[in-house]
């Protein structure tokens, strides 16, 4: 059984896609699965598709925002954010990040 997945990062303090986020697809054990940065739009063509077990995304923001040119304190607030999440079934997972420098949101899109 194998699920589709993809990822869609949003910039909520400039309103736009977030482009060129660079971001890693771990397995349950750690090992790296993909690496890439999320395109114009904020997406990222190119997710493998999964079987069931438990994952991790890690999204790279604190160097995003750094080339947006906010003013980052050092240490940034938040710098990679870890999105650990099961896939359960063979359905399509959608997981958004919607992202500021000081806060962000996600959950099981669609």
């Amino acid at each position: 059984m194998m699920a589709s997945l993809s990822t869609h990062v949003l910039d909520t303090s400039h309103g736009c896609p977030a482009a060129g986020v660079a971001l890693r697809l771990l397995d349950g054990d750690g090992a790296m699965l993909f690496a890439a940065a999320t395109d114009a739009d904020g997406r990222c063509p190119g997710l493998p598709a999964l079987a069931q077990g438990r994952y991790r995304l890690e999204f790279a923001v604190a160097p995003y925002f750094a080339g947006r040119g906010v003013d980052l304190p050092d240490p940034p607030f938040l710098d990679i954010i870890v999105l650990d999440f099961g896939i359960a079934d063979e359905a399509h997972y959608h997981v958004p990040l919607l992202v500021s420098p000081y806060g962000y949101s996600t959950y099981r899109g669609s």
